[in-house]
């Protein structure tokens, strides 16, 4: 027996450690994403250690986040049983802490090997408390670090209940006797620096397991390149701390009401200008049309992508509820949904059910490299559309629905999600999100400008000199501002 295990109340050394992803409604909503199954990943035993252990947040990293668990101990061997009968195999529970590196979340794509897998990572204890007479939605998990409160909640907030659990993963494996089951987080997960205390209590039916200890300490051996390094990013950072504000990062780019007032007061031409002068020429969606007179568009950019079809990609990805349908039942206000049509107008991209449908959930706008059916449907519904045209084809002549919120290439243009999309008779323009402020207020200055010297041409100036102002006519105009 180790000397990780030996510090632990557990009867024998686990064959299996589980650990659940995402479990409870709190760090669902922390994260923004609610899984609609459990998902799963291993830890190695030899990850155990018990209470007053220290944990070494290691060479080169940075994000070393706690979180406390309610751990399952299997008494009995499980496999195939219900969930009604699945509390009967668990035989105790008690305090864990599933600590994990988020600077290296990426090097393994959620099996967790690296991030979760090192000695002392799994802290369990100090009690055992016997499940039965234990009522399994009716368990308390908190945390503290160096004395603060950071998780307080029950099994009652969780999105997939303990017996749940125990009867799904019985369906792909035997749960066996000593095995551990870490069950999930709630929110309030965040990171340690080295000296912090953690400590981890669960209470059930008027027991506890007393407060599992581990203190932070800082490795001094570095990583060798004969694998992944380390590697930490804004994205992690917010995971790792809880939120951006808590890693202290800014918070991504929101289009206000504000921007979009200006954006919609701006022509695209003259946008497009001011997205030149500051070297970005590859940014007009080439050649498509808006299906309403004199609309203008503005919005953030939701992206679909369709690959050329293929008849068994189009039997495994067409039909049913496809990224397609996804797409337009899932787009927020304010956005445009950019569609990826490699220029093909043989097809229609959408039709008029799903441009209703995006009009009630208050989308922007579609773009689309693409054709569309029901041409006239669709713009009584009252939905701007730029597109190459109508077509009365189907979708699946052409395409199949493929990817969502992933880079696109609409019109010769890419597109990335979150990109600003404005588009008016002139066309349609993507503006990066760190310029779309900038480039407003200066397209709306321009504009101004632009306006004056129409109005001396008007009055019989040579655009000489005027257009663009030489020094005497800039002061000229600098006059009346």
């Amino acid at each position: 027996m180790d000397g990780h295990q030996a510090t632990t109340p557990l009867p024998t050394r686990p064959g299996k450690i589980i650990a659940v992803h995402i479990s409870y409604a709190s760090r669902a909503e922390q994260r923004g994403r609610r899984p609609a199954q459990p998902s799963y990943f291993f830890k190695p035993s030899s990850s155990l250690a018990g209470s007053g252990g220290v944990v070494e947040r290691p060479h080169g990293t940075e994000l070393l986040a706690f979180e406390g668990e309610v751990a399952l101990v299997i008494g009995t061997p499980a496999r195939w049983v219900p969930p009604e009968r699945a509390w009967d195999h668990v035989a105790a529970i008690t305090a864990a802490n599933d600590l994990g590196i988020y600077d290296l979340r990426a090097a393994d794509r959620g099996s967790n090997v690296r991030s979760k897998g090192g000695d002392g990572y799994t802290p369990i204890g100090p009690g055992l408390i016997g499940a039965r007479g234990v009522d399994p939605t009716a368990i308390r998990i908190r945390t503290w670090v160096n004395g603060e409160l950071k998780q307080d909640d029950t099994t009652a907030g969780m999105i997939f209940p303990l017996a749940r659990l125990v009867a799904d993963l019985s369906q792909h494996l035997t749960l066996e006797t000593g095995d551990v089951i870490l069950t999930g987080t709630p929110a309030g997960s965040t990171v340690l620096e080295p000296g912090d205390v953690v400590e981890v209590e669960v209470d059930a039916a008027g027991a506890s397991s007393g407060r599992l200890v581990t203190t932070v300490t800082q490795g001094t051996t570095p990583f060798s390149d004969v694998g992944a390094l380390p590697k930490s990013d804004d994205t992690q950072r917010a995971e790792a701390w809880g939120s951006r504000a808590a890693a202290g990062l800014p918070e991504p780019f929101a289009l206000t009401d504000e921007l979009r007032d200006q954006l919609r007061q701006a022509p695209v031409a003259t946008l497009s200008a001011q997205l030149r002068k500051r070297g970005l020429n590859n940014v007009v969606i080439e050649g498509v049309r808006p299906n309403l007179p004199s609309v203008k568009i503005v919005g953030t950019a939701k992206t679909l992508r369709f690959m050329p079809n293929r008849e068994d990609l189009s039997a495994s990805h067409g039909g049913g509820y496809n990224v397609q349908k996804q797409t337009f039942d899932t787009v927020g206000a304010g956005e445009v949904i950019v569609i990826e049509a490699r220029g093909e107008t043989g097809s229609g991209t959408l039709g008029d059910v799903l441009a209703t449908r995006a009009v009630c959930r208050g989308a922007a706008g579609v773009v689309t490299d693409g054709g569309v059916r029901d041409y006239d449907a669709v713009a009584a519904t009252g939905l701007p559309v730029f597109s190459l045209g109508p077509h009365p084809a189907v979708l699946g002549r052409k395409h199949v629905p493929w990817d969502v919120d992933v880079a696109v290439a609409c019109g010769g243009a890419t597109v990335l999600p979150g990109d600003v999309i404005v588009g008016d008779s002139d066309g349609v323009i993507v503006i990066p999100p760190h310029l779309a402020a900038e480039v407003a207020q200066a397209a709306l200055a321009q504009e101004e400008e632009d306006q004056w010297v129409a109005g001396q041409v008007a009055r019989g100036n040579p655009v000489e000199g005027l257009f663009p102002p030489n020094a005497e006519w800039r002061a000229k105009y600098e006059e009346t501002l």
